[in-house]
């Protein structure tokens, strides 16, 4: 049977890729170290090879830069008309994204990738518009120098000295179905600069003693180089995936060095390191843990964990594999990675045993096809009374607790041994009571039971022992001759050999069982804490709310006190408020936590910089940003630096930093989103403040200079009715300051409501009295319920809703239509309606016209700022009701709010 079939997830996966990449168009980029190598020259002749296959291709945007040899190749090859856009009273051409949509080609050419578009465009990159076209199932050619590559562009910034602000992600790079390098050596792109082919002259001249030094193109040479291999490299190990091949690929060099707890681990991983800077490859430091090794002495682990700090110092990928044979797991892992060559210490068992329990380096010859495996010897061996290297990691001093721990770890191993003396002795003791009642064959099975008691209870040692005692004591009390070791009959020989293999058969596999029980303890234990801090931290509003969650999370898993920090606005690390702080680390030092957020390293206790510090300090990043440190007080630094906890705080601290950089997106984005709202009411403000202030204004002086300049003239009848006018139209000017005041006075909170119990009719007859002149000509009908109807209110705020609605009704109906109020009261709130005969409200605008500056457009509609609806909305929603606007069925419009009624009204008897 194939133990190594593909993963059923992986293939759905892969299958869902490629049914979205087989609706996508597909993106070709020609990549090429710096301007001038021929990245458009490539790009257009492969456009014309695929217009001569009778493709349809068009020409996007494609820039010459004056090139003779570029123009000529657009010869004959369709080109869309760019787009010209008014910027700062400059026409500026760009590449039209709407009608390459509207064209929609086989392919389209769309030069420089890395291209800002102008202001006013769709979308701020160049990028962003081919990721359009590619959803829309256009295929797609581009052009891209390295310097443009996000992840690269502060090292070429170092490299040439120039900062390059048009950039480009490199997953939008690295999503590209093709890469084409288009590669010229420094000396031929420095002669065609020279030339004039690259640049004009004088451009050429001052770009040689700049970006265009030899230098320079050398590095952005082998930058350009590394980035297609690795694209490549990629592309092979993708490929190898999804035809499941695990054969290795001898294309490359990639060395993987496995080590153990043993002497020999510190000169692989420096042999390992001679050996990758030889050959310039990538190499990978594996320590595989089996349920042998994970029981063995803390101090063997610690040296093992020193050793990987080691080589990740050195320059190596460090892994931790768990399986139950480390040949197996060197062996897939090596298949996975596309390893060619395996460095291993020799065998260290010699003779029968090597040839009956096997060794790791057989089993990799044997197993690891087209793998070079690399033996190296072990030192010569010490004589007896040589010190031995020390391997462990830590000081005796910072592991408290270690030594108390041992005599506990001791005495319950030789109860153990205990207890497999006494249970063989009650197992004899059973035997002896059955004795003549079973047969002997049956009496075997008392001793199994006892040796699988004890294998399940004290592991492997003990079971062992118990099978020993109890073959023993099998043939000196129950086979013939009694009392003596030797066997009479042949057959008892055959029982006796069958109980120690099982015995000890049984005692090997529950100790294993036993083994990987625990493993899988720790391992549901881990991914328990993890899945219980990121739903936490999934859940956190604030960088404050985080701090409190990764505090309690550390402290839980690794029993440390610990503290998160992060810096101030001058980049200082400081302290988190007193809250935040209350259950964190007090004694945390600032300076060690400033050298490990301004270095990105670990740092403290128990590393190699600063481990006089009391505390072990951790750079909490968000991909390659830096955002905090975590400093952590260990109890005991096992907990802490072990592989596998050191995976899960990594782990942690990847999930703090998500989580902060989340709640800061998420602030930003806020603080955009306000910044646009607020300049939008401030352009809606200016606008209806500019177009309602004209008119009056408008009016006022017209009015005015009339009665100054034709004073002796203006008959006293004029003079009155232009005066009238003035006021007129200055209340009207009034009203709209009063308007905007009072909605910027709800939106701050700053009113306070006065809410009494109000008769209603009083209400809705102060609201009618103070639009007399307003409703002249207008009948008003009014019904209300029996009795004498109260609400609970603040009843100037109420008067001030009607009055505004009823202002509304007045300006969007026929004059002298009628109007109607009608309220009703419930058990728990009020209902107040305004009724109109309008035209309504038009379909799908009942709930913008409560939004500030929006007006419905009507011919009958006299003018307004568009803020009377909003002040009514913002007061009833302050009382704690609702507005809603509909149309009503016969005709018109309903505007309608609730009052909640929280407590009975008082009592009023009406007046007789």
């Amino acid at each position: 049977m194939n133990n190594e079939r593909p993963d059923p997830d992986q293939l759905l996966a892969r299958v869902e890729r490629d049914q979205a990449r087989a609706r996508r168009g597909r993106l070709k980029i020609f990549f090429g170290a710096a301007a001038g190598v021929g990245k458009t020259f490539a790009m257009l002749l492969a456009a014309r090879e695929r217009r001569a296959e009778n493709l349809d291709v068009v020409v996007g945007v494609v820039e010459t830069h004056g090139r003779k040899e570029t123009k000529a190749l657009l010869e004959g090859l369709e080109v869309l008309p760019l787009r010209k856009i008014e910027y700062k009273g400059t026409v500026l051409q760009e590449f039209d994204l709407d009608a390459a949509l509207k064209r929609r080609p086989a392919i389209i050419l769309v030069d420089e990738l890395a291209h800002s578009n102008a202001p006013g465009s769709r979308h701020p990159k160049r990028w962003q518009d081919i990721h359009e076209l590619l959803d829309a199932g256009i295929d797609v050619y581009s052009a891209l120098n390295v310097q443009h590559l996000e992840s690269l562009n502060d090292d070429i910034g170092q490299i040439s000295g120039i900062r390059v602000w048009e950039t480009v992600p490199d997953t939008f790079f690295e999503d590209a179905d093709e890469v084409e390098l288009v590669d010229l050596p420094p000396d031929e792109l420095l002669l065609r600069l020279k030339e004039g082919k690259v640049y004009l002259p004088q451009q050429a001249q001052e770009a040689i003693h700049h970006f265009f030094r030899k230098g320079n193109l050398i590095a952005l040479r082998e930058l350009s180089l590394r980035q297609t291999a690795n694209r490549v490299d990629a592309q092979m190990l993708d490929y190898r995936e999804d035809n499941a091949i695990r054969e290795v690929w001898q294309v490359g060099d990639r060395i993987l060095v496995c080590i153990g707890p043993n002497e020999l681990a510190e000169r692989l991983v420096r042999a390992g390191k001679r050996l990758a800077n030889s050959l310039r490859a990538e190499w990978i430091v594996a320590y595989v843990e089996t349920p042998q090794l994970q029981r063995m002495p803390a101090e063997k682990r610690d040296g093992v964990l020193r050793i990987l700090r080691l080589a990740e110092q050195l320059g190596a990928e460090t892994v931790t594999l768990s399986a139950p044979e480390m040949s197996t797991a060197l062996i897939r892992f090596s298949r996975e990675r596309n390893i060619s060559k395996i460095v291993i210490g020799k065998p260290s068992r010699r003779g029968w045993r090597r040839w009956i329990l096997g060794s790791v380096v057989d089993a990799l010859i044997s197993r690891a096809h087209n793998i070079n495996i690399y033996l190296l010897g072990s030192p010569q061996t010490r004589e007896r009374g040589d010190s031995q290297p020390e391997l462990s990691l830590f000081r005796k001093s910072s592991l408290p607790g270690l030594k108390q721990r041992i005599p506990s770890k001791t005495k319950r191993r030789y109860a153990g041994y205990f207890w497999a003396v006494a249970v063989t002795v009650l197992s004899t003791i059973l035997g002896r009571l059955m004795i003549g009642r079973l047969e002997l064959a049956n009496l075997v099975m008392v001793y199994l039971l006892g040796v699988v008691f004890i294998a399940t209870r004290f592991g492997r040692g003990p079971s062992i022992l118990a099978s020993v005692l109890s073959v023993a004591c099998f043939d000196f009390l129950f086979v013939q001759p009694f009392y003596s070791l030797s066997v009479s009959d042949s057959q008892y020989l055959i029982t006796l050999l069958a109980l120690l293999v099982v015995g000890i058969v049984i005692s090997s596999l529950t100790a294993n069982v036993r083994s990987q029980a625990k493993v899988a303890a720790h391992r549901e234990r881990r991914a328990a804490a993890l899945y219980s801090m990121s739903k936490e931290l999934s859940s956190s509003q604030s960088e404050e709310e985080v701090m409190r969650v990764a505090v309690k999370h550390l402290y839980s898993e690794f029993s440390s006190r610990n503290v998160i920090l992060f810096p101030n606005s001058q980049g200082r690390m400081v302290f988190p408020n007193k809250q935040a702080l209350a259950e964190s680390l007090l004694g945390a030092d600032l300076s060690v936590a400033q050298w490990v957020f301004d270095h990105n390293e670990i740092a403290g206790q128990g590393t190699n910089t600063l481990p006089g510090a009391s505390a072990v300090y951790f750079p909490i990043h968000n991909e390659d940003k830096v955002l905090g440190v975590l400093a952590l007080l260990p109890v005991n630094l096992r907990r802490v630096f072990l592989p596998e906890q050191q995976k899960l705080l990594e782990t942690f601290l990847r999930q703090i930093g998500q989580a902060v950089a989340r709640i800061r997106f998420s602030e930003q984005a806020r603080s955009t989103l306000m910044q646009m709202e607020a300049e939008r009411l401030r352009n809606s403000l200016l606008s209806a403040i500019s177009h309602d202030l004209r008119t009056p204004l408008a009016t006022i002086i017209g009015s005015a200079s009339a009665i100054v300049q034709n004073e002796e003239k203006l008959r006293p009848a004029d003079r009155i009715e232009l005066g009238q006018g003035i006021v007129d139209e200055a209340e009207r000017m009034s009203n709209l300051v009063n308007s905007i005041l009072d909605m910027a006075k709800l939106e701050t909170g700053l009113l306070e409501l006065n809410k009494q119990w109000y008769p209603l009719e009083e209400i809705i007859g102060t609201a009618l009295t103070q639009l007399h002149g307003q409703l002249a000509g207008r009948p008003v009908r009014v019904k209300l319920p029996e009795g004498i109807p109260m609400v609970l209110a603040d009843a100037v705020m109420i008067e001030q809703v009607l009055i505004n609605l009823l202002e509304n009704a007045v300006r969007y109906t026929p004059v002298g239509s009628a109007l109607e109020i009608v309220a009703e009261i419930g058990e728990t709130s009020a209902e107040i309606a305004v009724l109109d005969h309008g035209p309504g409200i038009p379909k799908g605008q009942e709930e913008r016209l409560f939004e500030k500056f929006y007006q419905a457009r009507h011919e009958s509609a006299q003018s307004g700022v568009g803020l009377g609806l909003a002040i009514c909305r913002a007061i009833v929603e302050i009382h704690g009701g609702r507005i809603v606007a509909r149309n009503r069925a016969e005709g018109g419009a309903a505007f309608s709010f609730t009052l909640p009624l929280d407590q009975a009204p008082p009592s009023v008897e009406a007046e007789e």
